[in-house]
């Protein structure tokens, strides 16, 4: 709109173009920031945190985990095989570019428990000094329409914000079922489909993902 004002929505009465705070840098205002206006002129004075459910934050485990390949035994191949899909994009992505190639987006691990998955997914966040952000696929599957692919929203919107990072996806099978078409199945497996579908929506859709790597794992 111009360096002094902007065009906010406010729900519910509808947008308006307001004029900013003289100690607001308009530099710092994205186009989905949550902002505070004055209730007289409203003015926006103030850029607010994002908004996020605390379910969703308490998923964020640690900066950089202290776990190493070191650490792995007989996972020789997998650990070569990730470094050249997870690590290889994060370290050197002028690689990508240089070839005109798009960076692969995640990886599904598959096995039975206790095979290494987890270590094998911190390992790859401490070597990268990324953000290791885990959740459960169960934890996404919520009984009322709509909180799963909120949640999965707000989780992208976490690991944007703490980017570089890796989002661990546990139990990926909760979510990642066959899909049913619209007259088979209840209103919980309906649930379940658009929680996926919001998940398939953040890694292929218009918000750009390259430092977010999605690791899914599922049971073998």
């Amino acid at each position: 709109m111009g360096k002094k004002k902007v065009l906010v929505k406010v729900h519910p009465e509808g947008k308006y173009v307001v004029d900013l705070d003289k100690n607001i840098d308009i530099n710092k205002v994205s186009a989905t920031a949550r902002v505070a206006l004055r209730n007289d002129t409203y003015t926006l004075h103030k850029i607010l945190p994002s908004k996020v459910d605390p379910l969703v934050s308490l998923m964020r485990v640690e900066k950089v985990p202290d776990s190493t390949y070191e650490m792995i035994g007989g996972l020789e191949k997998q650990i070569k095989e990730i470094k050249e899909v997870i690590e290889l994009p994060i370290k050197h992505p002028e690689l990508f570019e240089s070839l005109g190639i798009a960076q692969p987006k995640g990886v599904i691990l598959y096995g039975p428990p206790g095979t290494g998955k987890t270590l094998l997914a911190r390992a790859v966040a401490h070597h990268t000094d990324c953000t290791f952000i885990r959740v459960s696929g169960s934890e996404l599957v919520q009984k009322y329409i709509g909180e799963g692919s909120r949640m999965v929203r707000e989780l992208f919107v976490m690991a944007r914000e703490h980017a570089p990072s890796i989002i661990f996806m546990d139990e990926i099978d909760s979510i990642g079922g066959s899909r049913m078409n619209s007259s088979g199945g209840g209103s919980g497996d309906s649930e379940v489909q658009r929680t996926m579908l919001e998940l398939l929506n953040q890694l292929d859709g218009f918000e750009p993902t390259k430092n977010i790597k999605v690791r899914r794992r599922a049971s073998g």
